[in-house]
């Protein structure tokens, strides 16, 4: 099952839970049938002039799901595993993660077919601005809104920025709105926001406090936390389940991953990775790399450790049916786009684990673009306090729904989560009389 498969199949289990509740069954069936399918999907080659002066291709795509409560919004990834179906998936979870949160957007997602690692910053750059140019044609503040996402960082959003304008202007195209508005996820310097980049790891920690306080759980200490992927947003999320006293007791990498049941110091860990290269040599506690008592395991290793709360923070799939059953937490936060399969998330529901979903636990990055929007469109910015006092709101009202909905129809954290965004989404298109 490739990944659009199975969010048109998440999609078509929701909608069996929520048709009952309107009255006309067969305009819900229409409407459910054209949320399965992007509004459209952008395909086209990117010329690129490498360094040795030769011409390189690459393929790049960019879905647009459902624009029906506002403007398309969503990713750019660079990454040699990217495919149509992988776009057009995330696309379709960009709609439920934006209509979660309750933020005015649809559903977007683009990527390139690339190994960034194998280009120079000058092939980065040039195959930044192709893809602004690629786009130029259907993006824009009120139309599609990219951001970062694998592998694609503010600066590349800020040669996106000035791509775009560029080919605005070099096709005389009329300005009539902040172009920085077009692209999120950019410099602070042009038009970025404060706390975004810990914005996404930030949330998935406020889902954390929720769900343990529903969980009745008082002692954070002796609450201990696996973490698959120590990137930008694993990192984030360590170091503030850190801070409040949580244990995070494993990490890991592309590489593979440490466990130390004593819990770990993510930022002295964190600085070790970017020193050493990998997280082999990195048991750090209280400021110090030379603990003993350390393990180094895989990710799979990782993902079927005794803990309290898993966290899959890297790619999608990482959870599926083989692996499910061996898995021991109580709980999982998906911090990473689409890390559980269709058939992987029956076995821990029946099993008893309780799931809060990538569209709702990692809903924190996309929110904050949505304040970084706003602000360009205003052309007035806020503090990263500012920015922090309105995320936490709205990540908690959203987790609230999820469980009142999850308790009310005595479904899983997954169904609970969909069923609130997608009924948002068809409410919308019902009302618009699409």
């Amino acid at each position: 099952m490739n990944p659009h498969q199975q969010s048109v199949r998440q999609l078509e289990l929701v909608a069996d839970l929520l048709k009952d509740q309107y009255e006309d069954a067969e305009q819900f069936d229409r409407v459910i049938e054209q949320l399965k399918s992007p509004d459209q999907v952008y395909e086209g080659e990117l010329e690129v002039e490498m360094d040795d002066g030769s011409t390189k291709k690459f393929k790049a795509f960019r879905s647009q799901h459902n624009n029906a409560r506002g403007p398309y919004k969503g990713g750019i990834r660079f990454h040699q595993d990217v495919s149509k179906e992988e776009v057009m998936a995330l696309s379709t979870w960009m709609t439920w993660k934006c209509a979660v949160t309750g933020i005015p957007y649809g559903g977007g997602k683009g990527g390139v077919i690339v190994n960034p690692k194998e280009l120079s910053p000058t092939e980065l750059q040039k195959l930044s601005r192709a893809y602004a140019e690629f786009l130029a044609d259907f993006v824009g503040p009120w139309v599609d809104v990219p951001a970062p996402d694998v592998n694609t960082t503010p600066q590349i959003m800020a040669w996106m920025v000035d791509a775009y304008e560029g080919y605005l202007k070099k096709n005389n195209r009329p300005i009539q709105e902040n172009t920085w508005a077009t692209f999120t996820g950019k410099p602070l310097g042009l038009g970025g926001s404060a706390g975004r980049t810990e914005a996404t790891g930030l949330g998935g920690f406020y889902i954390l406090e929720k769900l343990v306080e529903k969980l009745g759980l008082t002692r954070k200490k002796n609450i201990t936390i696996a973490i698959q992927g120590f990137g930008n947003v694993g990192y984030w999320f360590a170091n503030h389940a850190d801070k409040a006293g949580y244990k995070v007791v494993a990490v890991s990498d592309s590489k593979g991953g440490i466990h130390l049941e004593t819990g770990l110091d993510p930022v002295k860990t964190l600085e070790c990775k970017q020193e050493k290269g990998g997280l082999s040599e990195c048991f750090c506690v209280d400021g110090k790399c030379d603990v003993k008592g350390g393990k180094i395991i895989t990710n799979e290793e990782l993902l079927e450790l005794d803990v309290d709360i898993l966290v899959p923070a890297a790619l999608e799939n990482v959870i599926t049916k083989d692996n499910a059953a061996n898995i021991k937490a109580k709980a999982i936060i998906e911090l990473a786009n689409g890390p559980t399969s269709p058939e992987a998330d029956k076995i821990l529901t029946d099993n008893g684990v309780i799931m809060v979903p990538d569209v709702l636990a990692n809903a924190g990055g996309v929110t904050v673009s949505y304040f970084e929007w706003a602000q360009n469109l205003q052309g007035y910015y806020w503090t990263k306090e500012d920015v922090i006092s309105k995320l936490k709101p709205l990540m908690d009202d959203a987790f609230e729904k999820m469980w009142e909905m999850k308790e009310k129809e005595q479904v899983s954290g997954r169904m609970a989560t969909y069923m609130s965004a997608v009924k948002r989404v068809v409410d919308t298109m019902l009302l618009r009389g699409i």
